[in-house]
């Protein structure tokens, strides 16, 4: 009997995102960071002021690897932390100027390693790759 799907789609995106995973994370040791702490600098980056509970969804790690996270990009000074007036529960994290500094530094070369990647593909190409992936994890989010 013949299967209906191989597991050749899987392999090669778990591959393709080995690959970009080396590569980033290369780049990122040359800057002394861990690619776990460039993913919270980028979101912080690009959407300002985030709870940890915020970073944490967005780059998909657990609460606890966060806090450790969040403790050394503090003690680098790429980030600090502060208390929000109306919930003293809630903590939010922001860029420092040094992070800031970093950031504008490391995002062009990175955007620009992202592009290279999807060069190899037209339009039309991006577009569908983006439905699809985004349907398969639709579909496992159920």
């Amino acid at each position: 009997m013949e299967r209906k799907c191989s597991n050749h789609p899987f392999l090669m995106l778990m591959q393709t995102a080995r690959v970009f995973h080396e590569q980033i994370r290369d780049d990122m040791t040359k800057n002394n960071l861990s690619i776990t702490e460039f993913s919270v600098l980028e979101v912080l980056f690009h959407k300002g002021k985030q709870t940890i509970q915020q970073i944490g969804k967005s780059i998909l790690i657990t609460s606890g690897s966060m806090t450790y996270v969040i403790d050394k990009l503090e003690q680098k000074g790429l980030i600090k932390r502060n208390a929000c007036p109306e919930d003293r529960r809630v903590i939010h994290v922001t860029i420092t100027d040094n992070g800031l500094k970093l950031m504008n530094i490391l995002m062009p070369k990175h955007e620009k390693f992202v592009d290279y990647a999807f060069d190899s593909l037209n339009p039309d190409e991006v577009e569908n790759l983006v439905f699809l992936l985004k349907k398969v994890k639709t579909r496992l989010e159920k």
